[in-house]
């Protein structure tokens, strides 16, 4: 009887099927949105908001392409929706390396997978997730937009699902083809571009879009949707407005075109994981011996040379460093200063703005100094070691708003001066500098103050989070009420000017400047005086604040 149980018990398990790789990379995706979410209730919170703005965006795409259905820009509109949303999702890893973990293929390395099955896996499970979804909706819309007959419709049951595919197999393509790089310090670096990118991004789309307000239609990016109604996966869209409009052999070359696309970028995928999983990490290979050895026979000599001696300037060319090396430092630097730039310029070429749009550039670059222990997260206890007096915490806070000043000083008249020039309003300067000079006086100073009473850490194992979890509420606090103080503080001058203006008495409107000047400097002297004494008092509690990320 024994016998016989155990040999039948045998042989069931030897019929058993075993689970499919697919099924198996679909559960692991669930499993690891499911484990993401129970970190944190913020992170729960934040996901669920995500959704409920995600469904609304969607939805509103969606009610906007039906309602284009029989207009004659309804073509137009499909094709550059779906080019700007392949786009979007080709640069997504590149800009965005750490906001999947299922985008590393790497993880897989050390598993006996064959390439054919594991991308198949792979892009079934990538699939799963908000943003696949989010992307079958908007293309379902642009779709129902052009399709007409029952031609159309039948194309784009097939174009559908097809552009989702190529959307999706082009993201894992660039990541897995980029992923060494992405998984080191400079790839990580490349993340920062990212704010520059938005930021040139939106104020393209605003200058597009008031161009296009003028000229009362969409006919100027009618040539653009030409060539992009060829481009994969955009192709698929304009089959089905081809098939709807009669032209069956233009729809077939259209979706044969995304297909080919869709099998070209699945092979690239595959080559790039067999390329991934059985050649060496090079990616560091005469690191050691070329830049480092470079870095360190160049040393400290430009800064050495150009920073004053001391205390003050070890911590000056600290904070410079910090700006240039650390991802997370140089991300915010770098989106501030082409936010900076950008915003006074663009609204001076639309002809919209004024040389007062100039200040846009000090409030940007002031905003740095709020939350300066919090860079240097649980390393802040070396800073603390040699901080015993109330003297040593306001050297150390000088030093801090001086590396500061060393770069925001000169941009901020680098943008003040290329504004009054777009403009022409060269008589507007002084008075534009000195209020510039005043507002950025207001926010170190108040920064200074901000960063001793509420300092928070920001994580570094995230390319995506400034904050760490349970410290929103001190970061929001920080910033915005800094920000609103600075402008009450810079009520004086503002006011001023616009007594000088409003009484006729423009010829004293140069003494803007340097009151601007001298005002700005008191408030920061005033606001490293007021934080220096809190931040000597409270240096084990902001060790504390800065060390949980």
């Amino acid at each position: 009887m024994s016998t016989t149980t155990t040999v039948t018990t045998t042989s069931t398990t030897a019929a058993s099927p075993r689970p499919s790789l697919t099924s198996t990379f679909v559960r692991l995706k669930l499993s690891l949105l499911k484990n993401g979410l129970r970190q944190s209730g913020g992170r729960t919170a934040a996901y669920i908001v995500s959704i409920v703005f995600g469904v609304l965006f969607a939805a509103g795409m969606v009610l906007s392409s039906v309602l284009l259905r029989g207009s004659a820009s309804a073509d137009t509109v499909a094709v550059l929706l779906i080019g700007t949303l392949a786009l979007s999702w080709t640069v997504m890893p590149l800009f965005v390396p750490s906001g999947d973990e299922t985008l590393d293929p790497s993880r897989l390395v050390m598993l006996p997978l064959r390439p054919r099955p594991l991308v198949r896996a792979l892009l079934v499970a990538s699939l799963v997730g908000v943003g696949p979804v989010l992307t079958l909706v908007l293309v379902l819309g642009a779709a129902l937009s052009v399709a007409r007959g029952t031609a159309g419709v039948v194309v784009a049951v097939l174009a559908v699902p097809l552009v989702t595919a190529v959307c999706v197999a082009l993201s894992r393509a660039v990541a897995a083809a980029n992923i060494r790089l992405l998984t080191s310090r400079k790839g990580r670096d490349l993340a920062l571009l990212s704010g520059l990118v938005i930021a040139v991004g939106m104020q393209l789309v605003n200058f597009g879009a008031q161009r296009l307000g003028q000229t009362g239609g969409l006919g100027p990016l009618e040539p653009a949707a030409a060539v992009v109604g060829w481009l994969p996966p955009a192709a698929a869209i304009g089959a089905v407005d081809a098939a709807s409009s009669g032209d069956y052999a233009v729809a077939v070359a259209r979706l044969l075109l995304t297909a080919a696309a869709l099998v070209a970028l699945v092979y690239w995928w595959q080559r790039s994981l067999v390329r991934l999983m059985v050649e060496p990490d090079g990616s560091t290979i005469g690191a050691s011996s070329g830049s480092g050895a470079a870095e360190k026979s160049g040393g400290t000599g430009l800064l050495s040379r150009i920073l004053p001696g001391g205390r003050t300037g070890a911590v000056m060319e600290r904070s410079l460093r910090y700006i240039w090396r650390d991802p997370k430092t140089k991300a915010a630097w770098v989106t501030s200063l082409a936010m900076g730039l950008i915003v006074p310029l663009f609204n001076a070429f639309q002809g919209t703005g004024t040389i007062y749009w100039a200040c846009f550039a000090s409030g940007m670059l002031g905003v740095q100094m709020y939350n300066q222990f919090g860079q240097d997260t649980s390393a802040f206890w070396m800073v603390a070691q040699t901080i015993s007096t109330t003297a040593d915490a306001y050297a150390e806070l000088r030093a801090r708003a001086l590396a500061l000043l060393y770069v925001t000083l000169p941009f901020t008249v680098l943008v003040t001066v290329a504004t009054a020039a777009v403009l022409g309003d060269w008589s507007a300067l002084p008075e534009a500098l000195g209020l510039s000079f005043a507002l950025l006086g207001a926010l170190v100073g108040s920064g200074a103050v901000a960063s001793s009473v509420f300092p928070y850490s920001i994580p570094q194992d995230s390319g995506y989070k400034n904050v760490a979890p349970g410290q929103g509420g001190l970061a929001w606090m920080s910033i915005l009420g800094g920000m609103l103080g600075s402008v009450v503080l810079c009520a004086p001058p503002i006011g001023a000017t616009i007594y000088l203006h409003l009484s006729d008495r423009q010829s004293a409107l140069w003494l803007i400047l340097p009151a601007g000047v001298l005002y700005g400097a008191l408030l920061t002297w005033a606001g490293l005086k007021l934080a220096a004494p809190r931040t000597a008092r409270r240096l084990p509690e902001i060790l504390t604040a800065v060390s949980k990320g």
